[in-house]
């Protein structure tokens, strides 16, 4: 659903076409590098935990500590994109998580995994906030779906392409450059990019319209009035950022976004060790290479249902509900999976759960986007990402306990349904 011809003409429709061709796909590659190297870690599990000594539950902690460093800086984070512009702010973000993340192939064991995780997170707070917000500035509400969908399609193209390269990089790394294992190796290798591309942000993102050299002059005047008018129409003047914090529709969202998290970073950082556990489960053997195309699978379908979806709900207009429905499917199918006798149905099973978690979240992110505009907007969304990515921390560790107590996925994955049935529940009271 496009904005009406009188509110667009054809300078806002053509700076619209050339935003989607300069911006989306760009920035789609920097969330790509930032996912892989915030979950690159569950391919390390595969031998880095045998080699450093770290049980599973040690694993999940370290794993979830990303985000007690994240949670903390998020909202400042994306206080200070906003006031000082994402060119800037993202460019920062990047050249430091890119040093943590190749950091990480020195640690030497469990202190120094936890110790590098929480600098991780600490140095990506703000990236993934900060670019929903900066959208916002760009697209109309009637295209933002479809628009957060096609750059977090870098989440599943993370595991569709990340996959496969973790784990060469993985077994084929031992004595590369000097590292004593592939998977300090891959920590290295993967790291440097994100360093590269920080730097390239600094020169090529503009932070509105108005400064975007590759836009005509009346190009620039008109996507910036079709926006201002529709912020002004839409919601109004902006809040202050408490009142942003303290708002209940923020707060509830906050619960939301947790549900569908817990099933995305459980997903992360355990399917690749639930692949591996199917040798016991089905006598079934794949090599570490194998087990990266397996875990691709479920991603490659998630990212197509994702933009169908996506477009589904900005061709309606209704927000809500498509993300009730989503969540509600990923309940099902994880507790599903638990009950199937086949390597097959499994992965089928969890495929239909991963297309769930990934359908809901770029409309999720049009519920906020809803009421909320500048430093508002800023606060909310930064708070909504930052208490939703402590299921980050509480999906690892919590399945990285009761693995360890029970010896096996069951309870974990029951767990995931749990919060992304709750999740489903409250996403229904905002249809309007």
């Amino acid at each position: 659903m496009d904005l009406p011809s009188a509110t667009t003409g054809e300078p806002t429709a053509r700076a619209l076409r050339k935003a989607t061709v300069r911006l989306v796909p760009f920035l789609g590659l920097l969330y790509l590098l930032n996912y892989l190297d915030r979950v690159n870690v569950g391919f390390a599990a595969l031998t880095m935990n045998a080699d450093l000594g770290i049980s599973a539950a040690a694993y999940g902690l370290g794993a979830g500590l990303f985000f007690v460093g994240y949670f903390f800086f998020e909202v400042p984070s994306n206080i200070v994109l906003h006031r000082v512009g994402a060119r800037i702010w993202i460019a920062r973000i990047m050249v430091t998580w890119g040093i943590v993340a190749s950091a990480t192939a020195f640690i030497q064991g469990e202190v120094g995994f936890y110790v590098v995780r929480v600098l991780l997170g600490v140095a990506e707070a703000g990236f993934f906030p900060g670019i929903i917000l900066y959208l916002t500035y760009w697209f109309p509400r009637a295209r933002r779906a479809k628009i957060v969908a096609l750059f977090f399609l870098a989440v599943p193209l993370s595991s569709v392409i990340g996959s496969p390269v973790s784990t060469l990089l993985l077994q084929h790394g031992d004595g590369l450059l000097g590292f004593d294992a592939g998977w300090r190796f891959m920590f290295f290798v993967e790291g440097l990019p994100s360093i590269v591309l920080g730097v390239a942000v600094f020169f090529l993102l503009p932070n509105r319209p108005r400064d975007a050299k590759w836009l005509t002059s009346d190009e620039r005047v008109a996507l910036q009035s079709a926006i201002d008018a529709e912020d002004a129409r839409e919601v109004g003047g902006e809040v202050g950022t408490r009142s942003a914090l303290t708002n209940p529709r923020v707060i509830a969202l906050s619960v939301v976004y947790f549900g569908i998290v817990f099933g995305l970073y459980v997903l992360a950082f355990f399917l690749p060790q639930v692949i591996k556990g199917f040798q016991e489960q089905f006598d079934t053997k794949f090599s570490i290479v194998e087990i990266g195309l397996v875990t691709a699978i479920p991603y490659a379908f998630a990212a197509v249902a994702m933009v169908l979806w996506a477009r589904h709900s900005d061709r309606t207009g209704e927000r809500a509900g498509h993300v009730a429905v989503a969540a509600f499917v990923g309940a099902v199918a994880i507790a599903a999976a638990l009950y199937l006798n086949s390597p097959l149905t499994v992965m089928a099973a969890v495929t239909v759960c991963a297309i769930g978690v990934f359908a809901a979240i770029p409309v999720f992110w049009q519920l906020p986007n809803s009421f909320l505009v500048g430093v508002g907007a800023a606060a909310g969304i930064g708070l909504i990402n930052s208490f939703g990515n402590l299921a980050g921390f509480a999906g690892p560790y919590l399945t990285g306990w009761l693995q360890g107590l029970t010896g096996d996925f069951r309870a974990g994955m029951w767990v995931v349904a749990l919060f992304m049935a709750i999740a489903g529940a409250i996403a229904l009271s905002f249809r309007r």
